[in-house]
């Protein structure tokens, strides 16, 4: 983190390709994507003001699909755990009530890791985290589990 006296911080990593890329948090809150001319890192050769919610969603976006991913990788190493992402459709009995509601653990052996929604991922949801139509739930458990899990999300 490089402190930018006045306007706020300034958090950079450098790819593989050289490229610098980072995000400036200025003081009142607003946040800047930016990446730097190749040729010299302390020039911008291109940035995007994003607000905090659209920040928000760029983390999901970028963290979801390595989450899931990393889930997926690791249930390989265990054999007869696996995980699956169910939706929380439009008709489901939860949208709307709080995953303690669905006593998903006790009925199923299935563990709820996490939710994205809208392109945030909230992990590890705790019992009183409200689901909402369009949701992607991530479990992980044995195929018996998830599949009364998905019957549990789908019709009650």
């Amino acid at each position: 983190m490089t402190p930018l006296p006045g306007l706020g911080t300034r958090q950079d990593f450098t790819t593989g390709s050289g490229h610098r890329v980072g995000v400036i948090t200025y003081r009142d809150g607003r946040f800047e994507l930016i990446v730097s001319d190749h040729e010299d890192p302390d020039k911008v050769a291109a940035s995007v003001e994003l607000t905090s919610t659209e920040t928000s969603t760029l983390a999901g976006l970028l963290g979801a699909p390595q989450l899931v991913s990393k889930l997926s990788e690791q249930q390989r190493e265990v054999t007869g755990v696996t995980t699956w992402q169910l939706p929380v459709l439009a008709g489901s009995p939860y949208a709307g009530r709080e995953l303690g509601d669905t006593e998903m653990r006790t009925r199923t052996s299935v563990s709820i890791v996490a939710v994205v929604r809208d392109g945030v991922v909230h992990p590890s949801p705790r019992p009183d985290f409200v689901f909402a139509s369009g949701d992607l739930v991530v479990v992980v458990g044995t195929a018996d589990g998830l599949r009364a899990a998905e019957e549990i999300l789908t019709r009650g």
